[in-house]
């Protein structure tokens, strides 16, 4: 089983949270040891990992505001941050 696949059910990891810095007009993910600098769509995608979704409904709700949306650009996405402990997947 890959680490994230398309029934895979993400949700920011219990010490993380996203932030917006108006000042900046920059979404972060913060962490007590790390800052992830996200771009407005990784902000969209971890607005959706709430644990209820899996990668596919994300998926299906991200094609429905932008025109362009990569299933593999969405799961790279969110392997990366279970890769470095920002994010928890459930299965099944």
């Amino acid at each position: 089983m890959e680490i994230v696949d398309a029934t895979a059910r993400p949700r920011l990891s219990p010490h993380v949270r996203l932030v917006f810095n108006a000042a900046r007009g920059e979404y972060a993910l913060l962490s007590p040891e790390t800052i992830w600098t996200i771009n407005a769509t990784g902000a969209a995608i971890v607005e959706l990992c709430d644990a209820t979704r899996t990668l596919a409904e994300i998926e299906a709700e991200l094609r429905g505001q932008y025109d362009q949306v990569a299933y593999g650009d969405i799961q790279r996405f969110v392997a990366g941050l279970v890769t470095k402990h920002g994010m928890e997947v459930e299965h099944g």
